[in-house]
């Protein structure tokens, strides 16, 4: 799927489930830095159990994005029996009602909570009144001594496999389903997109929008678009296979986001964007529990850390995986950033000079395509 999968509302409201179910995505801004040094928490009463709560966006059947979340929060209840216990909500709305069920966590009895989505006000104002509860919001914007932000670094293993697209492609049209034109979705795509021309500068890559992140119709709709349109390896940030599905049916290349989903297109699988929460999620709870927990603060997942590329596909060429690798391991061990400018926008004005490297909050905060890619405005 991812993305960032890290500010304040300015209005920018739709249904949708982020990466599952009908919710409202918001538009962002950066984040202020911390003005004062974070302080620890104390540690809890040791008495009985300490309530984990996590509110949803989408279902935990999804086996996508709330899934992936869903087993931090199993993680979470192995790392710490008799010490921590759990709930959780589902398909919670982008409403109200999303207030309300946080105060009702709160009312339980919960000392933390994690929101798998950003939800801005509708946690803010719930954070802001009950200061002895720890906030952690995915993907948000906001922070606070008792509200933090994480995400993960999902461009880079995107680049990985946009790499293997243009390695791999034999039309030089490449293909991405997306759902929205936020900020996650900008910076996979062109990510995306950059990994390809790394190898292959003649590739172009198409953008369809659903508008959504679950709706396998629409996703089924983009998918035979693209390939009609010559396309043939399209990567989705969808949090179902409709598209993998169609990819194995006609014969061309796929990716996504997620979690493993090569059982969609046992032949065509090329690899995902493999979200891994577990590690983060006992982290912070370790945290509290030690009474060393600290607000005022971001977090950005990094490569192997919180986000991967999934392992191969079984007909990955032997080259393609080499050279793809190769590249992954300078990530890993040389601090390797491809990008890099001189990076251009549709229009072809250079917004990233030449030799300046963007750093993570300007890949978080992406918000205008790169020249190549197309279907985003």
């Amino acid at each position: 799927m991812f993305k960032t999968r890290l500010f304040q509302f300015v209005g920018f409201f739709v249904l949708v489930a982020f990466l599952a179910a009908c919710a409202t995505p918001a538009a962002t801004t950066q984040a202020p830095e911390p003005t004062q040094p974070p302080a620890a928490t104390e540690a809890p009463a040791a008495s009985e159990p300490i309530l984990v709560a996590f509110a949803y966006v989408g279902p935990v059947s999804d086996m996508g994005w709330t899934w992936t979340h869903d087993n931090g929060r199993k993680a979470i209840e192995a790392a710490f029996p008799g010490k921590v216990k759990t709930a959780y909500i589902e398909n919670m709305p982008y409403s109200d009602e999303a207030s309300r069920a946080l105060e009702q966590f709160i009312a339980d009895g919960a000392k933390m909570i994690f929101i798998n989505s950003e939800y801005a006000d509708f946690v803010t104002k719930v954070a802001d009144k009950h200061p002895e509860v720890i906030f952690l919001e995915c993907d948000g914007h906001r922070i606070s001594k008792n509200h933090i932000w994480y995400y993960v670094e999902h461009w880079d293993p995107t680049y990985l496999i946009g790499m293997a697209a243009g390695l791999m492609t034999k039309t030089n049209k490449l293909g991405y389903i997306g759902s929205y034109p936020v900020q996650s979705v900008y910076a996979s795509a062109n990510s995306f997109h950059l990994g390809a021309r790394s190898v292959n500068p003649d590739v172009e890559t198409k953008v369809v929008l659903i508008n959504s992140w679950f709706d396998p119709a629409k996703a089924n709709q983009a998918a035979n678009a693209l390939i009609d349109d010559g396309a043939d390896f399209i990567m989705d940030i969808m949090d179902e296979t409709a598209a993998l599905q169609v990819e194995e049916e006609r014969g061309v290349w796929g990716a996504t986001w997620n979690t493993d989903q090569r059982a969609a297109a046992p032949t065509k699988y090329v690899s995902s964007v493999s979200l891994l929460w577990d590690n983060y999620y006992v982290s912070e709870v370790d945290a509290f529990l030690k009474g060393t927990w600290q607000g005022d603060r971001s977090v950005l997942l990094a490569l192997a850390q919180g986000v991967d590329r999934d392992n191969w596909g079984p007909n990955v060429p032997q080259d393609v995986q080499t050279q793809v690798d190769a590249i992954r391991d300078k990530m890993l061990n040389e601090g390797f950033n491809p990008f890099v400018g001189p990076i251009k926008d549709t229009e072809g004005e250079i917004r990233v000079p030449e030799g300046q490297v963007m750093d993570d909050m300007q890949l978080y905060l992406w918000d205008w395509a790169v020249e190549g890619v197309s279907g985003l405005p």
